[in-house]
């Protein structure tokens, strides 16, 4: 019972920065935008995060900062692409290097400190119950907020003006400039938002998934977040539950060892990326299914007039 209460509980919180990252992609995407910069940003907001809530004392702070550093981060990127109409895979990777030689910096000074944790919440009566108190009602706040944006984001898209304008700008934005929508603002908002979940994601890496500052801690995570949004066929539901899938299988080296099995640790702790491939590779084989639902505009730079 309790191996199992650690993998579903581990699961949520493994999962969650994923999810916020890939919501926030998704959004993007949503606009015609492909953003391939995630992981520097990620790396970006958990770093500023972890400096600011050590200085401070306030992890309030830190996730502001993270969300408030990667949104700046996010306006170069989108400036890059959408004024000086870059290239949006080369510019995402130059943006992606950028912000990971920022986060080296900026957490230079704290490589290998640790923080306490943000505190997990604990509801009286619930918390308790056998399995489902500790895995559902034990979880920090930001859990129960990638949950929530799952719902939100979903309904955004599909049933609000607002996701009409969002999905009307990523599939035609000759049209919907033509009838009054103001295409290069809705992209740079869609890629700013995403940008702040991305920070938003990766300061919960440092201040309550691992609550410490290395480099390199992001460890390759940006590129899965990038790959869930095409696996969930640029869904909120399915992203979200591939996002979950991959946080178990995160967890695959912790469990395997808890039940005695013999395992190399090598082939588990690479087993996140190697899923990633072959779901990627499984998924591209459809590729009449991947159209339909990708936008029509993803990648292709736009100017008024063209």
């Amino acid at each position: 019972m309790d191996s199992l209460t650690f993998i579903l509980a581990g699961t949520l919180a493994a999962a969650t920065p994923l999810i916020l990252a890939a919501l926030g992609e998704l959004v993007v995407e949503k606009s015609g935008v492909l953003n391939l910069s995630i992981e520097g940003m990620m790396a970006t907001g958990a770093a500023v995060a972890f400096v600011v809530a050590t200085l401070s004392g306030s992890a309030f702070f830190g996730f502001a900062a993270a969300a408030g550093a990667a949104v700046l981060l996010s306006l170069v990127f989108a400036t890059l692409v959408l004024i000086f109409l870059a290239n949006q895979v080369a510019a995402g990777l130059a943006v992606g290097i950028l912000g990971l030689g920022l986060s080296a910096l900026v957490g230079k000074r704290f490589e290998g400190t640790t923080i306490e944790p943000v505190a997990r919440l604990d509801i009286p009566g619930l918390s308790d119950i056998a399995l489902l108190g500790k895995v559902v009602f034990g979880q920090d706040l930001l859990v129960y907020l990638a949950i929530a944006l799952i719902i939100v984001i979903t309904r955004m898209l599909a049933r609000t003006k607002l996701g009409l304008i969002i999905r009307a700008v990523g599939e035609a934005p000759n049209t919907a400039h033509a009838i009054g929508y103001p295409v290069l603002l809705v992209r740079y908002g869609c890629v700013a938002f995403g940008g702040a979940l991305a920070g938003i994601a990766g300061a919960y890496i440092t201040l309550s998934y691992t609550p410490l500052w290395a480099e390199g801690l992001i460890a390759g995570r940006g590129w899965i977040v990038v790959a869930l949004v095409v696996f969930g066929t640029w869904r909120a539901g399915r992203i979200a539950l591939g996002g979950y899938l991959f946080g178990a299988v995160s967890l695959l080296e912790l469990s395997v060892q808890g039940f005695g099995l013999a395992i190399p640790s090598q082939i588990l702790s690479a087993s996140p990326y190697l899923i990633t491939i072959i779901v990627l590779a499984l998924i591209s084989r459809d590729i009449r299914k991947t159209r339909l639902n990708s936008p029509a505009s993803l990648g292709i730079p736009w100017r008024a007039g063209d």
